[in-house]
């Protein structure tokens, strides 16, 4: 990170954002966390804008002790209990999406939000600009179900995108997330 410091960033709302350009583009390259406002693409670091993260990335910088999160409205430092209220208020089961991301994280991909494509994750090996994501992921708890509709649907979409998709089980209780893939295969 920058100087070796940990980098100031601020809660507006459900977004965290680092305003200080240089320490922004630090962020951004290190392992391409947020997003750069106003720039739906960037194209590596070389940009002039505030950068924007979501909740469980900053959260996860903050744990990792890259940033330090401050309440954009006080200005007093953000407590651990008080973001993790309201990523929970954000997130369903975010428990579970946290450990999700943090195993992904920590394995080495680039994690960004799913949403688009409808799952919780894209997960990219390189980057984005660089690769696409090759993988889309969805937690399912353990004990929740299935369903054959469930993977055709989610199997469609993941083609149609050429992409594979995987749903992470979460194990709370030992912290570690079982992994299932599928291959789509035409006859």
């Amino acid at each position: 990170m920058v100087s070796g410091s940990k980098v100031r960033a601020e809660l507006v709302e459900n977004r965290i954002v680092v305003w200080d350009i240089v320490a922004a583009r630090e962020i951004f390259k290190d392992n391409f966390y947020g997003k750069p406002l106003g720039i739906p693409k960037p194209r590596g670091a070389d940009f002039d804008a505030p950068l924007v993260l979501d909740l469980i990335e900053g959260y996860y910088l903050a744990k990792e002790g890259k940033i330090i999160i401050y309440n954009a409205k006080t200005g007093e430092k953000a407590k651990e209990k008080d973001l993790e209220k309201k990523c929970k208020s954000e997130y369903m089961y975010f428990d579970e999406k946290y450990l999700v991301y943090r195993e992904l994280r920590r394995s080495g991909y680039v994690v960004t939000p799913g949403i688009k494509f409808g799952c919780d994750f894209a997960v990219y090996e390189h980057g984005p600009g660089i690769d696409h994501a090759p993988y889309l992921v969805q937690v399912m708890l353990p004990e929740e179900n299935l369903t054959a509709t469930g993977i055709v649907l989610s199997g469609r979409l993941a083609t149609t995108v050429r992409k594979q998709f995987a749903v992470a089980i979460p194990h709370m209780e030992a912290k570690k997330v079982s992994f299932l893939s599928f291959d789509w295969w035409r006859a």
